[in-house]
């Protein structure tokens, strides 16, 4: 299974910021200790995504000032990172993670970015930690180099897809899904292709009896020959920004729905990360060390 990491591409934030960005380094340590003891993963290093992938989903003005570090101090606000060419540089790396991902799984069946679910990024906006939005590049890549004519995002961040449900909004070509926390980030949400909003504090049980019938009625309604799979670890219950309760064996279980349907219905999947933000590193890189596991079939 071919896993696009992007650790070597630090962003440089200020002392006391609250992104936690050592997880991606402890993550791809974890996972190569792993392969070592023979899980077949295999890293790649993910090509930085270029001006035309970038500019098939985002606003040219837009990417222009991220560029050039233009951008208004409300923009720079409201995407939460100072500007820096690091974070220019990042941003590209982990965008063009998910389009080599979408391509591996294409030729593999399944394969990962080790970042990425960068839902928030609109058109024109930044947002939330998102400067580009990854799983909308990838797939009006795969469309571009005709490998796809319909792609499934679904979307298990804690945080609604607001950016993803707004790039897509008038293209029934790509179909959105979201399951997230209704009182959560983000305040506006942009309506997904299907909205699937949960109270705070759902647990396990809860969580996945709302999943399920999600998922058929995603992959009815899209008839995706690609899905694009945000596996968030923001849902588990000791995450500082999530509001719900899943255990670790309950998000487990998620991944486990998510890769059963698309391998019964013989549909590739290439994984991003999405969110994670528990003080504990160590449990969102379990989180995510386990979904990578359980999709290379270890």
């Amino acid at each position: 299974m071919r896993l696009f990491p992007c650790d070597r591409y630090p962003l440089p934030l200020p002392p006391g910021h609250r992104f936690p960005v050592e997880k991606y380094a402890l993550l791809r340590r974890r996972l190569e200790r792993h392969a070592a003891s023979g899980v077949p993963f295999v890293f790649v290093e993910p090509h930085a995504a270029t001006d035309d992938e970038i500019l098939r989903v985002h606003d040219r003005g837009y990417v222009g000032r991220v560029f050039a570090g233009t951008l208004s101090r409300d923009e720079e606000r409201r995407i939460g990172f100072p500007w820096s060419v690091g974070l220019v540089e990042r941003s590209l790396r982990s965008t063009g993670a998910a389009v080599d991902a979408a391509a591996a799984a294409l030729e593999d069946g399944v394969a990962a970015s080790l970042a990425g679910g960068t839902h928030h990024a609109g058109t024109n906006w930044g947002e939330g930690f998102c400067v580009f939005n990854d799983t909308a590049v990838a797939a009006r890549e795969m469309q571009a180099r005709a490998a796809v004519s319909r792609v499934l995002i679904l979307d298990c961040d804690v945080h609604q897809g607001n950016g993803t449900a707004e790039i897509f909004a008038a293209d029934p070509s790509v179909f959105t899904m979201s399951i997230h926390g209704d009182q959560n980030f983000p305040l506006r949400k942009h309506p997904s292709s299907l909205d699937v909003p949960l109270p705070d504090f759902v647990g396990d049980a809860e969580y996945l009896a709302a999943l399920e019938p999600a998922l058929v009625a995603s992959f009815d309604r899209a008839r995706p020959e690609l899905v694009l799979y945000i596996a968030g670890a923001d849902p588990y219950h000791g995450d500082r920004l999530g509001r719900l309760r899943l255990t670790k064996q309950g998000l487990l279980a998620r991944d486990r729905m998510v890769l059963d349907a698309c391998r019964e219905r013989s549909t590739p999947v290439a994984i991003v990360c999405g969110g994670g933000y528990c003080a504990d590193l160590e449990a969102i890189v379990d989180i995510h060390a386990a979904t990578m596991l359980l999709a290379a079939g270890a």
